[in-house]
């Protein structure tokens, strides 16, 4: 039997990481919340997860911080970003270094699940 995907969301927004965790495995797939990219970094998580969903403006490590560092180790996870903060700067740099999609808060679940699903195929 395949394993159930592995969803990992970084978000510093305790009620938004909560509200997406909850949407997430209501489609049937796992999650795990982390509230910093260094929490993330630090876990055993990284190479069990399908996708991330990814806070780019964060306390410390960054959004686009992690995902150099993702690179940098090799570590081919698709990463959908997500930011209360219109910044085409950093949505052009996100998506060229292989980001699969960036939302802006707030978005429609469906907008959301549909990246997921292109971070899957994608994976």
């Amino acid at each position: 039997m395949p394993r159930v995907p592995l969803i990992s969301i970084i978000d510093d927004d305790d009620a938004l990481r909560s509200s997406l965790d909850d949407l997430i495995q209501s489609i049937g797939f796992r999650t795990q919340g982390f509230s910093s990219a260094e929490a993330f970094w630090n876990s055993n998580q990284a190479h069990d997860t399908a996708c991330l969903i990814l806070d780019v403006r964060m306390t410390g490590m960054n959004g686009l911080d992690l995902q150099r560092q993702t690179i940098a180790a090799n570590w081919q996870i698709p990463i959908i970003f997500i930011t209360a903060h219109a910044d085409d700067a950093a949505r052009t740099r996100a998506l060229e270094a292989g980001a699969v999609d960036f939302l802006y808060k707030p978005f429609p679940e469906e907008e959301l699940l549909n990246a997921i699903d292109a971070a899957l195929k994608h994976s």
